[in-house]
């Protein structure tokens, strides 16, 4: 999550949602440079959201399904334990109310 908590960090990470792309198409419109976004992308890499492979002179980034995955479940995670925090909460007013 710490990797996600820079903004443009996340910019990145959402503008490779649309497909696989090179530090140079990552960096348009972006108010950093090039080797920023590279650094960005490292920690991306590091924290295992993205992938990246040579196609010629080339680097091209993509979202990383399996790091993908593992959010999805870390978040879930904390999503189940609130449904159940809810769930808990309902019955027990529910009961007061029997009572």
């Amino acid at each position: 999550m710490s990797a996600l908590a820079d903004p443009t960090r996340r910019a990145i990470f959402e503008r490779l949602a649309d497909g696989p792309k090179a530090v140079s198409q990552l960096a348009e419109g972006l108010p950093v440079s090039r080797p920023a976004v590279s650094q960005h992308l490292k920690v991306l890499k590091e924290a295992e959201l993205v992938v990246d492979r040579a196609v010629g002179t080339q680097r091209l980034y993509q979202l990383n399904p399996a790091g993908l995955d593992a959010l999805r479940a870390w978040l879930n995670r904390f999503w189940d334990q609130a449904l159940a925090a809810f769930a808990a909460a309902a019955e027990s007013e529910g009961k007061q109310a029997d009572d």
